[in-house]
């Protein structure tokens, strides 16, 4: 039986690929920095539906060396894939120091400890689009970076380090991963908040929604299917790195109006009801992102079955279905 270790496992993409993980029989271990049962994908969700006792978490902290040394000897895996960071863009410029003492100070002292004690171990590296910066036309892991945010800086730094590593005899890779989405995405991400605002909608809610720049356009796919993609990185015969997307884009306000098309709502109430607020707009904003993922299709023979309209409606009749539950969970304990 295989060993995984995943960092960042109670986050989006860790719940994922823990779930597809331990559909191919590994053992699972993942790496928190406080007890599970208080994450929102907590005993509720994760523990109850999902995992139950087939998943072993460790504490550690990838700012933490010691943590992170006990955790891989601990769990000794054959696998690792580092998947937690400071992921918020607009976090990253008030506090740059965090984000690069996680970002790039934990791949480091990961790698470093993945050198010193277990080098057989198969390293994921979880790099980032915005790691190209305004780039025009869609990017290959050729494509030159110019990151503009401490956050697009720190995941290239990181990036770096897996070449550098890799030179050193390590098999380590890194997915170069577009925006990936889902219901399980962080609320502060913009396409959640536009999924929950248009169910809270559907509901009779009137209360504005306040965007950005809505004409930012990015490569949206299915994040259940993007950890398919990490898994099959580290499976084969040599390392290398892999941009992972779909290859098409479209804009927030694309987002917005399909999400609310899947909530009946008619485009002119939308429009009545959408406020541009300027200090939602990223300093050093990307205006647009796509992939370029021939390699990936080649070579791995992955590609994306969940197209934008599908994504959309995923996260909008999960929202509304949330919504649902809340009232009749509130109504239960009126009763009670």
């Amino acid at each position: 039986m295989k060993k995984a270790l995943i960092t960042g496992v109670c986050g989006q993409d860790g719940t994922y690929l823990t779930e597809h993980l331990l559909g191919l029989g590994y053992q699972v271990f993942g790496l928190v920095r406080k007890s599970p049962f208080s994450n929102q994908y907590s005993a509720k969700w994760m523990m109850k539906q999902l995992w139950k006792d087939r998943i072993t978490f460790l504490y550690g902290d990838m700012r933490d060396e010691a943590s992170l040394r006990s955790a891989i000897r601990k769990a000794w895996p054959d696998e690792i894939y580092n998947l937690a960071g400071q992921v918020y863009v607009p976090l990253s410029w008030e506090m740059p120091e965090h984000t690069f003492d996680v970002n790039v100070g934990g791949l480091s002292r990961l790698l470093k400890i993945v050198e010193q004690i277990k080098s057989d171990a198969r390293v994921y590296q979880a790099s980032s689009s915005e790691m190209y910066g305004n780039h025009e036309g869609a990017c290959d892991d050729k494509t030159p970076m110019a990151p503009t945010s401490p956050y697009g800086i720190s995941k290239y730094a990181s990036h770096r380090l897996v070449g550098l590593y890799r030179q050193r005899g390590l098999y380590v890779v890194a997915g170069i991963l577009f925006n990936h989405e889902s219901p399980r995405r962080g609320h502060e991400m913009v396409t959640r908040k536009i999924a929950r605002h248009v169910a809270e909608w559907f509901h009779g809610s009137e209360k504005p929604l306040q965007l950005g720049n809505m004409l930012s356009r990015r490569d949206w796919g299915f994040a259940g299917e993007y950890v398919k993609a990490m898994h099959k990185m580290l499976q084969q015969t040599e390392s290398d790195d892999y941009v992972v997307g779909t290859g098409v884009s479209h804009s927030v306000e694309d987002f917005l109006y399909e999400a609310a098309a899947v909530a009946s709502i008619a485009p002119e109430w939308v429009a009545k009801h959408v406020e541009t607020d300027p200090r939602l707009t990223r300093t050093q904003e990307i205006h647009s992102m796509r992939a370029n993922n021939e390699k990936i299709r080649r070579v791995l023979g992955w590609e994306p079955q969940v197209d934008f309209k599908q994504l959309v409606k995923m996260m909008v009749d999960a929202e509304i279905e949330n919504i649902k539950n809340d009232e009749l969970n509130k109504e239960t304990e009126v009763e009670a």
